[in-house]
């Protein structure tokens, strides 16, 4: 099993692994999420709406060597073999033949692992973490406590995922609690990610606030937990999941390393299966999980030499069908829109629409995918209006829009191409376009309500005040100056993350004081006894309404 042959194979294995995720890399358009963490990486931050900012910052520094698809991902690809060595070094019998298959055969690891999303680095540090604890529990000294904190901080500064796995290494082994070195290493690495934790500060908690109360929060369908459970399935494969899964379950753990490596894969799977019951769970949400799922079934298959021989029969056609995806992700050959739309779409026509708009910054209705991608592939400065019915993400925080006010931009959408004196026909279908002489955005208009939980019974007058903050760029001097560039005011009511109806609000809520502008409304339009979401929400003429707001719960009883 541990033949010379195989171990010499070893610096050949990893040098292909690189060098075919580098030319994917080079040659595949970028993905949605992947142009959008592209602007991240263009406004440096300690935090973001979505996520914390390792990806950014991985993206600027790739970028800045080679400025196109291949800078994005440059690191990102480095860190996803970086993954598969140390997983090999830490696989728990020696068997390089069965773990190299097994790498070979998982489509998340391969096809996956040229993306410039926040995964790749979550998955890198779950390894290299698991690589430092088991170092630490055979040697409990500075060293390993100093390395311990440091992936520990690096976890989380990856994606908010990482809480998990340090949550169920500590639940996994209790004496931990009793080590002075954990202590040591759990406050390095919270002095670490202080930063990122100020910066969520300033910025309310946006989002924590997002992530647990906003996020994945639907009525319950039965659908959901459905496909959280086949995507499981098709995750590690996806022919090779149906032998990993059972294979990490009969796995007879040895040690506390090997016990924090259950807890941790079975406390994921429980928390998002969990979670399915509460909305949407995308199916890459477990990555981490992979990490001990690999380890454990490795260990298990390599002393069953009937699933080791299965192992070897999924590995061909495992590679034919992750070829075809490859191919397919570089040339437009596979049937169906789900891939040509998202990576076949945008090679030519956002020069043609910067040369028909004259070159003008472009506003995108509500999509920061389109508005990434536009700004990657075009070069001029994009903005994505979000619409107050869908959620926000960071372009409602960037200065992007107050860079725009009263400048001359083009408005641009695919959708009710009425509305648009102009368009063109591209692989997305037709995508509209009109010049605006002097934009005027609203969302950086800002009602702060004093109470953001409000009780009343049903047909009570519901009476909200607070103050209201204007943009940067503008600082009007009069009421009437809000009013000429606000075209109207409403309050939407949301019921179950459903858009029931909008109160119309008029502009005599304004007052003016020595600590600046407030508002005060007074609602009489009656609703029935119920839990309700209410946000502010503001439009220019020719513009849809925006997020002016938090998210303010209003309770009425009978």
């Amino acid at each position: 099993m541990n033949t010379p042959s195989v171990r010499s194979f070893q610096p050949l294995f990893y040098l292909l692994w690189l060098l075919v995720a580098l030319i994917q890399a080079a040659n595949t358009e970028l993905l949605d999420d992947e142009a959008y963490y592209w602007v991240f990486s263009q406004h440096l931050d300690w935090g973001y709406f979505d996520h914390p900012p390792m990806t950014a910052l991985l993206i600027r520094a790739g970028y800045w060597i080679f400025p196109n698809e291949l800078g994005v991902r440059l690191l990102c690809v480095f860190l996803s073999t970086g993954t598969i060595w140390l997983l090999e070094k830490m696989t728990l019998r020696q068997h390089p033949r069965l773990f190299y298959s097994i790498a070979l055969s998982m489509i998340a690891l391969q096809v996956g692992g040229f993306l410039a999303v926040p995964d790749i680095p979550l998955l890198f540090f779950t390894a290299f973490f698991f690589f430092r604890y088991n170092r630490f529990l055979n040697n409990e000294n500075w060293t390993n406590t100093l390395w311990l904190g440091l992936s520990a901080a690096f976890l989380l500064y990856s994606k908010y995922h990482g809480v998990l796995i340090l949550f169920f290494t500590l639940i996994s082994n209790i004496k931990l609690f009793r080590s002075g070195f954990v202590y040591a290493a759990g406050l390095l690495a919270f002095l670490l990610f202080t930063p990122h934790l100020w910066w969520q500060y300033q910025h309310d908690w946006v989002s924590f606030r997002y992530h647990l109360q906003e996020s994945n929060v639907n009525p319950y369908k039965v659908s959901y937990t459905i496909e959280y459970l086949v995507g499981q399935l098709l995750l590690p494969g996806p022919l090779i999941g149906l032998l990993l899964l059972p294979a990490a379950y009969f796995y007879r753990i040895r040690s506390p390393f090997e016990r924090a490596l259950r807890f941790t894969a079975i406390g994921i799977y429980l928390f998002f299966l969990l979670s399915s019951f509460r909305g949407r769970v995308e199916g890459n949400w477990t990555a981490p999980a992979l990490i001990p799922l690999i380890l454990m079934a490795h260990g298990y298959i390599s002393k069953q030499l009937k699933w080791e021989n299965w192992i070897y029969r999924l590995l061909v056609p495992g590679l034919v069908l992750i070829l075809v995806l490859r191919i397919g992700l570089i040339i437009d050959f596979l049937p169906g829109k789900a891939i040509a739309s998202r990576v076949h779409s945008w090679s030519n026509w956002p020069e043609t629409l910067n040369k028909k708009t004259g070159g003008v910054p472009i506003v995108w209705l509500n999509s920061y995918q389109r508005a990434s991608k536009y700004a990657f592939y075009s070069g001029q400065p994009t903005h994505s209006l979000n619409f107050y019915r869908e959620r926000r993400n960071n372009y409602n925080f960037w200065q992007i829009e107050d860079s725009m006010q009263g400048k001359k931009v083009a408005i641009v959408d695919i959708y009710d191409m009425n509305r648009y004196t102009d368009s063109i026909k591209t692989p997305l279908g037709w995508v509209g376009y009109r010049i605006d002489s002097s934009f005027k955005g609203t969302s950086k208009y800002w009602f702060e309500p004093y109470e953001h939980e409000i009780k009343a019974r049903s047909g009570d007058t519901i009476r909200i005040s607070g103050e209201f903050r204007t943009p940067s760029s503008i600082k009007p001097s009069t009421m009437s100056e809000i009013g000429s560039q606000i075209e109207s005011i409403r309050i939407g009511v949301f019921q179950k993350g459903k858009w029931l109806k909008d109160w119309m609000v008029d502009e005599n809520i304004f007052s003016r004081s020595s600590e600046g502008i407030n508002f005060n409304v007074a609602l009489a339009d009656p609703l029935p006894a119920g839990e309700y979401v209410l946000i502010f929400a503001l439009n220019a003429p020719r513009l849809p309404p925006t997020h002016n707001s938090r998210k303010i719960r209003l309770t009425l009883t009978q």
